[in-house]
This record gives C-alpha cells, sequence and structure tokens, in this order.
C-alpha cells in the first residue's frame, strides 16, 4: 500500500497552474461593468450586490488581505458594533451577532469579515489584491473611465529603482470605497476637478445617516461609498460602528444597476431609431 497522500504535481505544474489561471483572469477583468477601488466593508457589500445581479465587478486591493477595518474593529478588541437596521445584512450574509442595547448589536469582526468576504466571493466579485490605485483613466468630457494600477510592493522600492511603469483598467464606473483616503477623488482634486472637504470630527449619531444619504455619483462615472463619502463632502466619522459601511455600499450598487440600465436602454433606443 502506497504511503502517498496527496495528488502528484510538480514544483512547474504548481507555478504554471498559478500564472496562467491569474493571467486568465486578470485579462478577462481588464474591462469590468464596475471598478471598485478598496476592499474594505463598503467595497465588499458593493461588490458582492452587483455581483449578484450579473454584473462584472473588479475590487482592487491594495493590501494583501482585505476587509479594512471591519475585520479588526474597535481598539484592538476585534468587536464591532452595527446599528439597526444594518443588523438585517448581517443576517443576510450569515454573521451571529447579540444585541447590547436598544437597536445596538456586537459581532466577532474576524467572523463578520470573512463572511463578508465569502459572501462577495461566493456572488461572484473577483479581487486583485496587493494592486495600488495610482491614478484615473479619463475620457471625453472629463469622465472617469478606469483606473491607472499598479503593485503595492513597487512603491516600497527605493526611488532609483522605482520607475515601474504602472498599466491601465478600464470599466463603465468606478467606485471610489477606499475609505479615509477617498484615493480615486483625491487623484480628481490633484488634478483640480473634484474638491474633497476632508472627513470631519467622531459624530456617531449624525454620520451613520449622512453617509448614506450623501452615497452616490460625485463625479462623472465615480460612485463614493463609506468613508469615502465622509472625506469627499467633510462629514463627520463614525468610528467601529460599521453598519453605514454595509448600507452605503448597498446603496452604491443600486446606483451603478440604475446607471448601467439607463445606458444599456438609451443605447437600445439608438440602435433601434
Amino acid at each position: 500500500m502506497s504511503d502517498k497522500v496527496f495528488a502528484k504535481a510538480s514544483e512547474r505544474d504548481i507555478t504554471n497552474a498559478i500564472v496562467s489561471t491569474f493571467s486568465r483572469d486578470f485579462l478577462e477583468y481588464t474591462d469590468s461593468e464596475c471598478l471598485i477601488i478598496g476592499g474594505g466593508p463598503s467595497g465588499l457589500t458593493i461588490g458582492r450586490e452587483l455581483a449578484l445581479k450579473g454584473v462584472k465587478a473588479l475590487i482592487v486591493e491594495r493590501n494583501n488581505y482585505l476587509g479594512g477595518g471591519f475585520w479588526l474593529g474597535g481598539y484592538l478588541m476585534n468587536k464591532l458594533t452595527v446599528r439597526a437596521p444594518s443588523q438585517k445584512y448581517l443576517d443576510e450574509i450569515g454573521v451571529p451577532y447579540e444585541e447590547v442595547g436598544e437597536g445596538l448589536f456586537v459581532a466577532d469582526a474576524p467572523h463578520a469579515c470573512a463572511r463578508l468576504i465569502a459572501a462577495a466571493c461566493d456572488a461572484g466579485a473577483r479581487v486583485l489584491n496587493m494592486t495600488s490605485f495610482d491614478d484615473v483613466v479619463l475620457r471625453e468630457g472629463d469622465r472617469v473611465g478606469g483606473a491607472v494600477i499598479n503593485w503595492t510592493p513597487v512603491g516600497e522600492l527605493p526611488r532609483q529603482i522605482s520607475c515601474v511603469d504602472p498599466v491601465a483598467i478600464t470599466a463603465r464606473y468606478v467606485v471610489d470605497a477606499t475609505g479615509h483616503d477617498a484615493g480615486v477623488l483625491s487623484s480628481l482634486k490633484k488634478r483640480g476637478l473634484f474638491e474633497t472637504e476632508g472627513y470631519g470630527a467622531m459624530w456617531v449619531e449624525e454620520s451613520e445617516d449622512v453617509v448614506v444619504q450623501r452615497t452616490g455619483e460625485v463625479y462623472p462615472g465615480v460612485i463614493a461609498t463609506g468613508m469615502a463619502v465622509s472625506t469627499a463632502f467633510g462629514l463627520p466619522r463614525m468610528g467601529p460602528t460599521f453598519g453605514s459601511m454595509l448600507l452605503s455600499g448597498k446603496k452604491g450598487a443600486e446606483i451603478v444597476m440604475e446607471r448601467l440600465e439607463s445606458a444599456d436602454s438609451n443605447e437600445k433606443e439608438t440602435v433601434g431609431a
């Protein structure tokens, strides 16, 4: 009886498997319907919601992990809070939680983050991590039509050897889900095309409502979700309570769907005219 447990595969086989499948998937998503910059809670949520509706959605994350602050919670104690009605989204993706006050719920942050990542991937959203957003791709009329990206480690190279040119990927809509940095909007700001105000001081009762209310297309081709909304409009921050991140992502997906459906409808009318 053989002592071998695992299937036979050489080092070359493993390398070929990684390179060939990565290249295949990357080529498939160099043009997407929606490009999501940032794999935190709002980015993962919008990715899941769009993928569930059959939209070709790619999430770009600069870190080697997903979830942003969602996996850690507050003050290095890996507990996160959500306020009603956002616990219904936790129900939807199978996250257990406990109610600790009227309308206030606590969940284990790593468990919640793992569920949200799995939910986005299971729905069909694709992920490109260790990839940094570098700049926007602009179309006629200064409409954003994609992103310039590079490997995250390139930014850590000594300046003398860091002249590694980036590449570009295109999309019908780009989502700024980069959190406090508002990276996409900041790149527009550098070009004098958009003025970000910077997020305000913490005010939980106000911040979560206004973040969801102001989620939307803030520049042609750009949808802002989560804390990028706060930075765009000078709204208060909310700390380790994440309900507005989830609901902002959900609302962002609804807006992208409306834009895509409207554009497709107009295109059909034009062709049929």
